[in-house]
């Protein structure tokens, strides 16, 4: 599994996902995203999932102390991926709970992603 930052724009970071998405690689990508939010402030992320193929089954995925420090610095989340996971993917991203909106667009919708996170038309 490969998780990292692809591109850091002004206010909008954007994550490439592929295979599976291990605790570690989770954990390394949201320790870059900290990093990124104390050097801009708000931001924006868009997650590219278009080869992910799960997340790594057994361990805790208990950590939260990336949403604990920096949900409030977030003011959206698009997810681009096959549409198969968009039930587990919102699940796992805890969307109901979280104090931002996510939205998961299906692959091939990365232009409609970018409009609704405000970047493009």
């Amino acid at each position: 599994m490969t998780a990292e930052i692809a591109d850091v724009g002004e206010h909008l970071v954007t994550v490439r996902l592929t295979g599976t998405l291990t605790e570690s690689a989770l954990a390394a990508v949201q320790q870059a995203m900290a990093d990124i939010i104390r050097a801009q402030g708000r931001i924006s992320i868009l997650v590219l999932a278009d080869t992910f193929t799960g997340w790594e089954s057994g361990g805790t995925w208990d950590d939260f102390w990336f949403s604990s420090n920096f949900d409030a610095y977030i003011d959206k989340l698009a997810i681009v991926g096959n549409p198969q996971f968009e039930d587990a993917a919102l699940m796992f991203t805890a969307d109901a709970l979280r104090p931002f909106p996510i939205k998961y667009f299906p692959s091939g919708d990365l232009e409609l992603a970018r409009a609704w996170l405000g970047e493009g038309s």
